[in-house]
């Protein structure tokens, strides 16, 4: 087979795969020799320091290289079951142990030669308690099993990779160490990062970089390597919003919105409040936006209670008081009806009058909705899913505009933009973002940010208890109730779960209507009938509903006032946005409203304690990309757009900006990139991204 389709080539045909193997191999999504290639160690051991097991004595920490002699699972006077086995080397033997951990009985062999590492304590004689370990190679096992390094694994770090059931990391490690020089050459003339760019951001050349993180000589030397890939990674992924930025401001003529600012003008006379800051700065960007002929594609971002709805409105009569239509789509029926209730109240006194378009308007009321909104006389029309289906049609839309956007898939936002064919977009999220996350998730949008609260709102005052103080917390809230509030209190499941110790929504509103028998106590869940969901929510929002039990189905559009309570039950288990979002469903009045998350346990958690520590969703949101990692930023509803697998946003963030910015002038001054110095990049963009480019421009 010749060199040059190594890295294009499958994998079946490389040295020491095969038919059986390939197909274990697919399993993890290694299909070419370039897959396998890019199939980087997920951790590493370091063996470049190996003590000698006669050497070792309590209180060390040590990285030991021996061979299994024997082994067991030994029960305890606690019941706890720990799996030990005893290692030699040549020079003296040593146990090692697991508690808790007697699986590993099952991986673990009589033969096997293990890498260990952790603490030395003196318990019935030396004993190692592993942090990390690693069989190098089996009793028998041939080669080609395995890594043919192994045997001399000692005096050098050693890569440890991602398996499957059927191939386990030894022989995914001999896999690629056996075909590694041969993939390295097949690359070396193929680096599509010029020489200039290497050299300022101080990056090693991509096969390199890749030599590198296979064959570590160091522990050191990762970093470097995991630096280039990750600015490969982000400057590819901002290049895709580069170009698609740029694709649609030249193959698509938007509306120049030109018109008299009479409708806008008269909103903003109504109001009976100022805009903030913040929202006249954001206001005034979508204006000068949406006056030019080039198509709007802007994200809205803004927290919980910032006013992002009246910056909608704005826009939407924008569009209106030139003659066209507006939209508005929400993921449910809740919020699409909330959003209803806000604009009709905001656009009484100017004249347009909003259209309902969900899934219940039925029969004569649909019909009637749809032929409003296929004439034009419906200006603005408000709704879910419904909106975007084959029987809905727009005399002339301009504008529209989605909210909580992460809650639709790629495709969805897609059919509604292009049931405008050249409608500007807007789509709002109340989920705050860290900057670098919504440059990654959101990079070929312009952004606008409402990082302002409106006047005179307090706080909301949030506290984390404990088992020990539930009592004392539910006193409170009686207290709050005979004062005439309205409270939530929130769970996780529905019903009783073996498996999860959480208190359900559906017993725990048994209990407190038995608790709370005086007052009306309410039940809203997922998996009531969109008429039950109603009928609660018509009467919480009417005040006859005291205290409403619910899941997470109430994280938006529910809007009251006079609900002064949340109370969140096992707030462990809920993500710092969730938790946030939960709590931006009080406060929303004149009143002072608090915020209480219960755990299991008496000592808050990290996450919790950062929770309690400021209602500010934007620190919230870089506090939690700290604690929990970038997670899978696109989720599974982001079809076609990978997530970054080298580059990590907290540590990353000059190296997204130079990424930003360097694809950004490269698009600037060549679109196309049709010029001789941008071929390699070319090349690279069409080989591995060619299918992803389109989803790209969707928003």
């Amino acid at each position: 087979m010749p060199r040059r389709s190594l890295l294009s080539g499958p994998v079946q045909y490389l040295k020491g795969v095969g038919p059986r193997r390939a197909e274990r191999l697919a399993q993890m999504n290694i299909q070419t020799g370039r897959d396998l290639l890019y199939h980087l160690p997920h951790r590493y051991e370091d063996a470049t320091t190996v003590d000698t097991i006669s050497s070792l004595g309590p209180g060390d920490d040590a990285t030991v290289i021996g061979t299994v002699v024997s082994k067991g699972v030994i029960p305890t006077r606690r019941r706890l079951r720990v799996f030990r086995v005893v290692l030699r080397d040549d020079t003296g033997q040593i146990e090692c142990s697991w508690p808790g951990q007697p699986w590993l009985d099952r991986t673990i062999a009589r033969g096997d030669r293990l890498l260990v590492s952790g603490p030395v304590r003196f318990f019935h004689g030396r004993q190692i308690q592993p942090r990390e370990h690693t069989v190098l190679s089996r009793e028998g096992e041939t080669e080609d099993a395995g890594d043919p390094r192994a045997a001399s694994a000692d005096g050098q770090v050693f890569p440890v990779y991602p398996a499957t059931e059927g191939l386990t990391h030894r022989q995914v490690r001999g896999i690629v160490d056996e075909n590694l020089d041969a993939l390295i050459t097949d690359l070396a003339e193929r680096d599509s990062l010029p020489e200039s760019w290497r050299d300022e951001l101080t990056l090693p050349d991509l096969a390199g970089a890749l030599e590198t993180l296979h064959r570590p000589p160091s522990l050191d030397a990762i970093e470097p390597a995991r630096r280039r890939l990750a600015f490969e990674e982000l400057f590819y992924l901002q290049l895709l919003h580069a170009r698609a930025r740029a694709r649609l401001r030249r193959d698509v003529e938007g509306i120049a919105f030109v018109a008299a600012d009479e409708l806008t003008r008269g909103l903003l006379d109504a109001l009976p409040f100022e805009l903030t800051g913040a929202q006249s700065r954001v206001w005034n960007e979508i204006r000068d936006e949406m006056q030019t002929p080039v198509p709007m594609n802007r994200l809205l971002q803004g927290d919980v209670g910032s006013g992002k709805t009246v910056v909608a409105a704005l826009a939407m009569l924008k569009a209106v008081e030139s003659g066209h239509q507006a939209v508005l789509m929400a993921p449910t029926e809740l919020l699409a009806e909330q959003h209803m209730r806000t604009l009709t109240d905001l656009l009484e006194p100017l004249g347009p009058k909003p259209v309902l378009l969900t899934g219940s308007v039925t029969g004569k009321a649909r019909q009637y909705a749809l032929q409003r909104i296929e004439s034009g006389e419906a200006a603005i029309v408000v709704g879910t899913h419904a909106l975007i289906q084959d029987t809905v049609e727009f005399h002339s839309l301009g504008i529209a505009i989605v909210d909580e956007q992460h809650r639709f898939g790629v495709e969805q936002r897609r059919r509604l933009r292009e049931m405008g064919g050249c409608a500007d977009a807007l789509v709002m999220s109340a989920t705050p973002i860290p900057r670098s996350l919504a440059l990654v998730l959101y990079g070929d949008l312009d952004l606008s940010v409402i990082d302002e609260m409106p006047p005179g709102r307090k706080p909301v005052v949030t506290g984390v208890r404990g088992p020990d103080s539930r009592e004392a917390a539910f006193d409170f809230l009686r207290s709050q109730l005979e004062e005439g509030r309205q409270a939530y209190v929130v769970y996780p499941i529905i019903e009783e779960s073996e498996v999860l110790e959480v208190r359900a929504a559906t017993s725990m509103h048994e209990q407190l209507s038995k608790r709370f028998a005086d007052f009306e106590v309410g039940l809203l869940h997922g998996r009531l009938k969109s008429a039950e969901k109603d009928e609660v929510m018509r009467r919480f929002l009417a005040g006859d509903v005291s205290v409403l039990v619910a899941t997470t189905v109430i994280e938006v559009g529910i809007d009251v006032p006079n609900a002064t309570v949340m109370f969140i039950e096992d707030a462990e288990r809920f993500g710092l946005a969730q938790l946030h979002q939960l709590r931006g469903r009080v406060g929303r009045g004149a009143d002072q409203s608090y915020c209480v998350a219960f755990q299991s346990g008496n000592a808050p958690s990290e996450r919790l304690s950062a929770f309690a520590s400021t209602n500010d969703g934007f620190r919230l949101a870089e506090e939690d990309l700290r604690i929990r990692g970038q997670g899978d930023l696109f989720g599974k509803d982001q079809s076609g757009i990978a997530t970054l697998r080298f580059a990590d946003l907290e540590r990353d963030r000059r190296l997204l900006d130079e990424a930003r910015n360097r694809a950004r002038r490269i698009v600037a001054d060549d679109p196309e990139l049709s010029g001789s110095e941008h071929a390699e990049i070319r090349r690279e963009l069409e080989e591995r991204y060619a299918g992803r480019e389109a989803l790209y421009q969707i928003g």
